[in-house]
């Protein structure tokens, strides 16, 4: 059965069916309808939660409940996840699972609570200190953050890992029908390497504090190792209209909203597909954004003349998508910051822009081998 929820109110729930018992955080706009349905839900179903003193003190009441084998989750937005950055390179450093929602929001600083998403390298980078990843999920729709919160826990579980949902006010603070159809999870397999006691069996040690020479450098090849398993197995990604296509979009979250609506117009205009003098728009959305979906990226800038990376940032993902593309095409960014949102009328006079820069630069070929079109400068 569908119900009209906001996209924090789905990441909530869906967590609860999960199987988190144990919710720790701190107030923060746009976020707080999160906060408050776990603090309604989380005594109904026998479980836990706390409205910590602090973001640090949250994500560190995270660590905790983590060691001891729960499904455990905090949740704030951008300046509260800054402050949660130590305790997350703890998590990582500890091999210790659990799911964090960032709902982001203007900045930096103080900022304002518009939508936002120039957050992407304090999660997709580290954030914290350390070589250490979080494996970061980006919805588009709020049914998307509800499946992507209840598998975040799996693959949390999976990998020992931290796994950030990095959403943002607007896709947190809309609300759409949702349906949870996958099971509530009641009964989880035992981690055995929990501290639950150590009666009966050998004493577990959970730490990420290596003294002794040699120790952390091997500790360290370990995750890397995982981490390239974790590169190998867990992409995601959805294409649209990429067949054919002359000029393909990469955006996630709200923005990729946006580009897909582009690209629905551009389909209904030309039943090819064709934007202006005959150029076949597509769309690459990135759903995981750690790991990044560098290889669909890199074979789709073989066959196309450029893409355009749209963010609501003054540029983060575009670098992701360069260096994926190796200097395939051009790959040009257009962004909105502050809480800026891009609109499709925005996105299609810059893919005109690209367009007539193509055009420019055939033409001039044609009379000299010694120019060659930059993606600089539009």
């Amino acid at each position: 059965m569908k119900q009209l929820l906001t996209g924090n109110e789905a990441a909530a729930e869906a967590a609860i069916l999960a199987g988190c018992r144990y919710y720790y955080g701190y107030p923060i706009t746009p976020q707080n309808e999160l906060m408050t349905h776990m603090a309604i839900r989380m005594p109904q179903v026998g479980g836990t939660f706390i409205q910590a003193e602090s973001e640090i003190a949250a994500i560190n009441m995270v660590y905790g409940s983590a060691a001891a084998g729960a499904r455990t989750m905090t949740s704030s937005s951008s300046p509260g996840i800054s402050l949660k950055q130590e305790g997350i390179s703890y998590l990582a450093g500890s091999e210790l699972p659990c799911v964090i929602v960032n709902v982001q929001r203007g900045g930096p600083g103080l900022g304002d609570i518009s939508p936002s998403q120039a957050d992407y390298f304090q999660a997709v980078k580290g954030g914290g200190h350390g070589d250490y990843h979080t494996i970061v999920l980006a919805p588009g729709s709020v049914q998307e953050i509800a499946d992507l919160v209840y598998d975040a826990f799996d693959i949390a579980d999976k990998y020992r890992n931290p796994v950030m949902i990095l959403g943002d006010a607007q896709i947190g603070q809309m609300t759409e029908p949702v349906e949870f159809l996958k099971p509530t999870i009641t009964n989880l397999p035992a981690k055995k390497w929990a501290l639950t006691g150590a009666e009966g069996r050998k004493r577990n040690i959970i730490k990420s504090f290596y003294p002794v020479k040699g120790e952390l450098e091997a500790f360290n090849a370990k995750l890397q190792k995982k981490y390239r398993e974790i590169e190998r197995l867990e992409v995601r990604y959805e294409g649209f209209n990429l067949e054919g296509a002359d000029i393909v979009l990469v955006a996630y979250g709200t923005s990729a909203r946006i580009c897909k609506e582009v690209v629905k117009n551009s389909i209904k205009s030309d039943p090819e597909g064709k934007f202006g003098a005959g150029m076949r728009v597509g769309l690459i959305r990135p759903i995981t954004l750690w790991p990044f979906p560098k290889g669909i990226i890199r074979k789709t800038s073989e066959k196309v003349s450029a893409i355009l990376t749209v963010e609501m940032s003054a540029g983060q993902m575009v670098e992701d998508v360069r260096l994926a593309v190796e200097g395939r095409c051009p790959v040009y960014f257009y962004g909105r910051t502050g809480g800026g949102v891009p609109t499709s009328k925005e996105i299609t006079e810059k893919l005109s822009l690209i367009l007539k820069a193509k055009e420019e630069s055939e033409t001039f070929l044609v009379n000299t081998t010694s120019w060659s079109c930059s993606s600089s400068g539009i």
